[in-house]
């Protein structure tokens, strides 16, 4: 069922209305001017708007307009009693899915309800579909351990059971999370992404659960959170074992209960939530160490999952460099560039610390720095890790007369710049790539005077 909002200044429409929605199972919210329907769309989930025409502060083809320009998902109904071909058309033009007159007809108003949602359906659906299509990356590989893999997706998406999916940085936890999304019942619903680990403390209660205007300094208007945008989809929480304890608490809370207050809230707000988390560290060690509560563990962990690094799925190298060497194939090129045999015994033989994501990046870097059309195995080990590889006389030469600490500032320096470029100036992603948070990272660069240039 939907969640309607009704925009009448008339109590009878509203009370009518909210009784015949509620019957059909709808939860209704209604109010009597557009400001306050306006508040409620920046405050809640809504599919479907009841619109009068004739409103007390701000006219109704305003309001329609407003929504248009900042809910262009939400569908909505016109309605009026002094309505006019003229203002229906230029309702239509707007964006209105329907306009009716009043009185009321409660049989062609139900009629255009369920029309109306059945149309936000499927447009829901079309985006899920347009996602997966261009889905930025996807699985790829055939080896054993990337079939355990696709098994275990197989056999949780249909279930609304808790995942937890464990693994190195860049191993693909993000991938697995969205098939999962894409394959269970909750994929026409939003998938909705929280890097705990890129939050800081101070705000991350703020990014899960919303809050209230005037709930802290700067909370100039009411905005809901990450739980609440998951509402009838999925909740990714990555890198859950960043949490702080407290957090860990509130988090643990919502699993038992599916509601919550925003910050600086009373009201408590009720949702219908998966939750798949994802960790790179080793969770029951946490717990031991008193860093992750051991009954959140238990309540996140229904099915796990664990991705395997690239160095323990070799077999998957070739699929995976043709699949890479078709995304970063350069517009002027007719066929991907390929990979000598050699040079594949070269991949092979790297330890790929930074395993898929690493990758991705080689591949990228050698379509662009290369004029290879066979990638030959002295540039592969040239270009992995980043640049070209000069012998360790002349590396370190470049530090003569150093002292050990303007040494170890300059490596720093340009180890993060390199990233940084890597990752077009994203710092959070910078610093997933150098196994370091976010908030070190910064304090890192405040320290070496550097900014994120992209």
């Amino acid at each position: 069922m939907s969640t309607i909002l009704i925009i009448d200044d008339e109590p009878g429409i509203r009370t009518v209305l909210r009784d015949v929605l509620e019957d059909e199972g709808h939860t209704v919210l209604a109010v009597e001017d557009g400001v306050l329907g306006l508040t409620e769309l920046a405050a809640r989930s809504v599919e479907l708007v009841f619109l009068d025409v004739w409103l007390p502060h701000m006219g109704g083809m305003d309001v329609l307009g407003r929504i248009k320009e900042q809910h262009p998902d939400v569908g909505v109904i016109m309605i009026s009693g002094h309505a006019n071909i003229s203002l229906a058309v230029q309702a239509t033009k707007m964006g209105a899915f329907d306009f009716l007159e009043k009185p009321l007809s409660l049989d062609r108003t139900m009629n255009v309800v369920r029309n109306a949602l059945a149309m936000q359906a499927l447009l829901k659906e079309n985006r899920t579909l347009r996602a997966s299509i261009f889905m930025d990356d996807k699985l790829v590989g055939e080896s054993k351990e990337m079939q355990a893999v696709r098994e275990l997706i197989a056999q949780a998406a249909g279930s609304d059971s808790r995942i937890l999916i464990t693994g190195e940085n860049g191993t693909g936890k993000e991938l697995v999370a969205r098939e999962i999304h894409a394959r269970s019942p909750r994929a026409a619903g939003p998938f909705v992404e929280l890097n705990c680990a890129a939050i800081p403390e101070t705000l991350i209660e703020s990014e899960l659960f919303g809050h209230e205007k005037g709930a802290f300094t700067n909370a100039l208007q009411r905005r809901r959170g990450k739980v609440e945008l998951a509402d009838r989809g999925t909740l990714f929480l990555d890198e859950i074992a960043d949490m702080s304890l407290a957090t860990q608490a509130k988090v643990l809370r919502v699993l038992q209960e599916m509601r919550f207050e925003r910050l600086g809230g009373e009201e408590p707000i009720a949702v219908d939530v998966r939750v798949v988390a994802a960790t790179n560290k080793d969770i029951r060690q946490e717990i031991a160490r008193g860093r992750f509560r051991e009954d959140l563990f238990f309540r996140i962990n229904v099915v796990p999952i664990h991705v395997p690094p690239l160095r323990e799925r070799l077999e998957d190298m070739p699929a995976l460099v043709t699949y890479f060497m078709q995304k970063f194939k350069r517009p002027s090129e007719q066929e991907p560039r390929t990979v000598t045999a050699e040079g594949l015994k070269a991949l092979c033989a790297y330890h790929w610390p930074g395993n898929i994501r690493e990758l991705k990046n080689f591949v990228e870097r050698v379509n662009i720095m290369t004029e290879e059309a066979a990638i030959s195995a002295s540039s592969v080990r040239s270009f992995l890790g980043g640049s070209p590889r000069a012998d360790t006389g002349s590396a370190l030469s470049a530090y003569e007369g150093m002292s050990l600490s303007d040494a170890r500032d300059r490596f720093e320096r340009e180890l993060i710049q390199a990233r940084l470029r890597e990752h077009t100036g994203n710092v959070s992603r910078a610093a997933e790539s150098l196994g370091v948070y976010a908030s070190n990272l910064h304090s890192k660069m405040k320290k070496l005077k550097m900014t994120a240039e992209k």
